[in-house]
This record gives C-alpha cells, sequence and structure tokens, in this order.
C-alpha cells in the first residue's frame, strides 16, 4: 500500500516524535522510501504499479512494454521506463523495487493508446505495444529514410519481425503523425509501403 509522509504523522500523531517512527519503521523494513515523501509498505509489490506516484502523470511504456509483448528480446526486468509530459528532462529514479526513468512524448499523443489496469488496491497505465513503439522512435536519433528505419527497427533495436507484422497498424496509421517526427513519418511509409 502507498503512504505518504503526511498519512504517516497523522497516524502517528499521539507518538512525541512521529518522523523518529518514520525512520526507525524505515531502517526496520516496514516502509520502502520511494521518493522523498512516499512509501511502499509491501517489501514485494509490484514494480510497474508504483511508477505514476514516483513521477506522473506518466504511463509505463517504451522499452519495458516492447520486451513485456516480446517486440525486442532485450529483458528490461529492473528497469521500468515510463512517458510523461512537458517534464523537459529525463527523469531517473532508484529504490528497492527497481529503477524508474521518465521522458518526455508529445502532450497531444499522451493519453492515447494508453490502456488503463486495475491490479488490487492499485491502478495503473500501460501503453499499448503499438504506442510503446511509436515512442520509442520519437525518443530516437532522426532517420532519413525509409530503408535507414528499417535497419533501425529490425537491426539495431532487434524488433521481432513477426510480431511488428501482427501489431495493429491502423492503430499506429492513426497516432504516429501526432508526434510530428521524421522517424514516425517513415514508420507511416513504411506500413504503407512506400520508399
Amino acid at each position: 500500500m502507498i503512504v505518504t509522509t503526511q498519512q504517516l504523522k497523522e497516524y502517528y500523531k499521539n507518538y512525541v516524535d512521529p518522523n523518529g517512527r518514520i525512520a526507525r519503521d524505515v531502517k526496520n523494513g516496514k516502509l520502502f522510501p520511494l521518493v522523498k515523501g512516499i512509501y511502499e509498505t509491501d517489501p514485494n509489490a509490484f514494480a510497474p504499479r508504483l511508477a505514476q506516484f514516483i513521477y506522473g502523470p506518466s504511463y509505463i511504456s517504451f522499452d519495458y512494454v516492447l520486451h513485456y509483448q516480446g517486440l525486442i528480446p532485450e529483458a528490461v526486468y529492473h528497469t521500468i521506463t515510463c512517458a510523461t509530459y512537458n517534464k523537459n528532462k529525463i527523469k531517473k529514479y532508484t529504490n528497492k523495487f527497481g529503477t524508474f526513468i521518465y521522458r518526455d512524448v508529445p502532450k497531444n499523443v499522451f493519453n492515447l493508446g494508453v490502456i488503463a489496469i486495475k491490479d488490487g488496491t492499485y491502478s495503473y497505465q500501460v501503453a499499448s505495444a503499438e504506442k510503446a513503439l511509436c515512442d520509442k522512435l520519437y525518443t530516437l536519433t532522426p532517420v532519413k529514410t525509409v530503408k535507414e528505419l528499417y535497419q533501425m527497427l529490425f537491426e539495431d533495436l532487434r524488433i521481432d519481425e513477426e510480431k511488428f507484422n501482427s501489431l495493429n497498424k491502423a492503430d499506429i496509421l492513426k497516432i504516429a503523425p501526432l508526434y510530428r517526427s521524421s522517424n514516425l513519418n517513415l514508420l507511416i511509409k513504411l506500413i504503407k509501403g512506400e520508399k
């Protein structure tokens, strides 16, 4: 369960030193700091559930989703990659549950292609495979041709071609132009079979 310092101070209001009690709970493994002022009480909490509490608004995307969906072979077990907007810098947090990396996508695509997941008392958001691919390409150095994009996808990123071919292309064609990114414009051409 997520708790804040304010909630804990209210809970421990009858103690002479609520802050000291919180510090002891951390030391004794009853509370696990996520970021300043926010704690998790479950030592076995599933890391993706915690991402939006650490920094937000955010949703899980990029390499974490691409690997989870079987598109890329690289395992990212202890790194949760997330999308934000209007932050203008990459943020990185490391705690007991892993490393959480946050990077911007355009605000106008932030809510598109994102699925809300309810997990017990937690809820969090995750990009579809199609959205995660668009997010990833948006953050990479632009290439100039469809051929270079093809190499980026299947040689550099090592995306599984069979999985790529099974993606919902209509979803990609709907959201990709909204990024206003040369990589995503080339992805549209690749999907349409243009050179």
